[in-house]
């Protein structure tokens, strides 16, 4: 284990409140009621794509505010230049901001979400605060609904992005970017594809022990991270993953883990997921999981605890060399799939020490992209 290194999180920001339990969607309206002050108050829902034609969910969440729906594409993951188009769709509803922000989906409909909500207070381009500590002016106040159990994204203080004129995948990573309120109804998960439902919760799983075997640690972080593997094995070490006891732990998992990364960093994994992602367009769980194939030098345990859990569960988890792309990438894909991974050098810090260039040598990250 490497010393303990400073994250340089002084004062960790939390949600400020959530609700959680079965039917507490419910909640909703008289949460969105409170933010209205005048007569031309409006609010602005995004909702993941997946709920459009689902009559029964968006009869729950209509309101009796004036307000305004978009649905949000899932099929790839947000890009900059898609917050800044719904920033410009957003400013076209009225003169004012919206009262309130409410962000229903998984991660991706979430981190859109925050990523408007800043944009809408802070001038400029989506693309001109990725990083940390950028956004200078708080966000409109926004509320988020989990669909999904993993990602955390309902915790975090960032909103993951991927700009594609320089293959940059980073966040808006800001405490403005923490959800000023939450909803957590394990309800909302019934629906969720097993496979989906599997690698989404495995994100918990997975940046909780990248955080617990990284130089950069605290005792609270510690704490959240623990809990959000405990819960995590429970659920998919179980025969029934998706019963009602274990959607209401892998959401209490989601969100412990999600506040577990807002005090430290995740590790080796999330990297090279991350460059899967830019230069595939795969979605960041399935990345994942993909990416878990090449681990078992750096996390033994984990490594065979994530397969096991996989086969309990009776999950394929698709290869790049076969289910992804028919022939071996050649020299230029694999440089940018290094330089895609190499440039997050926090997290690769985190795991590997700040000579990580050194392990990390372009032979040994090709080497790794193979085992995938």
């Amino acid at each position: 284990m490497n010393d303990i290194l400073d994250t340089g999180i002084k004062n960790a920001k939390n949600v400020d409140r959530y609700i959680f339990g079965p039917d507490s969607l419910k909640e909703i309206s008289s949460l969105v009621q409170k933010r209205i002050q005048h007569q031309n108050d409006f609010c602005v829902f995004f909702i993941d794509q997946f709920f459009q034609g689902n009559a029964e969910i968006i009869d729950q969440v209509k309101l009796d505010c004036k307000n305004n729906t978009i649905f949000i594409e899932t099929s790839d993951e947000p890009t900059t230049g898609y917050i800044d188009d719904l920033c410009k769709k957003v400013k076209s509803f009225s003169t004012k901001l919206p009262a309130v922000i409410i962000g229903m989906g998984g991660g991706i409909t979430l981190d859109v979400a925050k990523a408007v909500a800043n944009l809408l207070t802070n001038e400029g381009c989506a693309a001109d605060y990725q990083g940390w500590d950028l956004v200078k002016n708080p966000s409109v106040f926004k509320i988020g609904i989990p669909t999904l159990s993993g990602t955390g994204a309902e915790a975090t203080r960032t909103c993951v992005l991927t700009n594609k004129e320089n293959g940059l995948k980073l966040g808006m990573n800001s405490d403005f970017s923490v959800f000023d309120q939450i909803i957590l109804d394990p309800n909302l998960t019934k629906t969720v594809p097993r496979d989906q439902y599997f690698f989404t919760g495995m994100d918990a799983y997975i940046h909780s022990f990248e955080a617990l075997n990284g130089a950069y640690r605290n005792p609270v972080g510690d704490a959240f991270s623990k809990i959000s593997i405990e819960y995590a094995k429970d659920v998919f070490q179980s025969e029934q993953m998706q019963s009602e006891e274990n959607r209401s732990k892998l959401m209490v998992a989601s969100y412990m883990g999600g506040a577990a990364i807002a005090t430290t960093y995740v590790g080796l994994v999330h990297p090279f997921s991350a460059g899967l992602s830019v230069v595939f367009g795969l979605h960041h769980c399935v990345s994942n999981c993909m990416t878990m194939r090449a681990m078992e030098e750096f996390y033994p345990d984990e490594y065979n605890d994530f397969w096991s859990m996989a086969k309990i569960q009776d999950i394929k988890v698709p290869r790049l060399h076969g289910d992804i792309l028919e022939n071996d990438p050649d020299d230029r894909t694999y440089e940018k799939l290094y330089n895609s991974t190499i440039i997050h050098e926090k997290p690769l810090t985190n795991a590997l020490g700040s000579d990580f260039k050194k392990i990390l040598t372009t032979e040994k990250v090709c080497e790794m992209f193979k085992m995938i």
